[in-house]
């Protein structure tokens, strides 16, 4: 997954006046205790870390 793919979807589900700042904020347990932004920061691959937001944010299946 691109990253441009990760943020389209977090738009999405968060609004694009929110998605940024959700991802700055909050921690996600599924993240090892880290925001979004901090684990991409840190290398982890954008599906990894679309998959850790789905699994928080109890998304559908059909969105993972």
């Amino acid at each position: 997954m691109r990253l441009t793919e990760f943020w389209s979807r977090m738009d999405h589900h968060l609004g694009p006046a929110y998605a940024r700042t959700w991802a700055e904020t909050q921690v996600v347990q599924e993240l090892g205790g880290r925001t979004v932004v901090e684990a991409l920061a840190e290398g982890e691959a954008a599906k990894v870390v679309w998959r850790a937001v789905w699994a928080h944010l109890n998304l559908p299946a059909r969105d993972r």
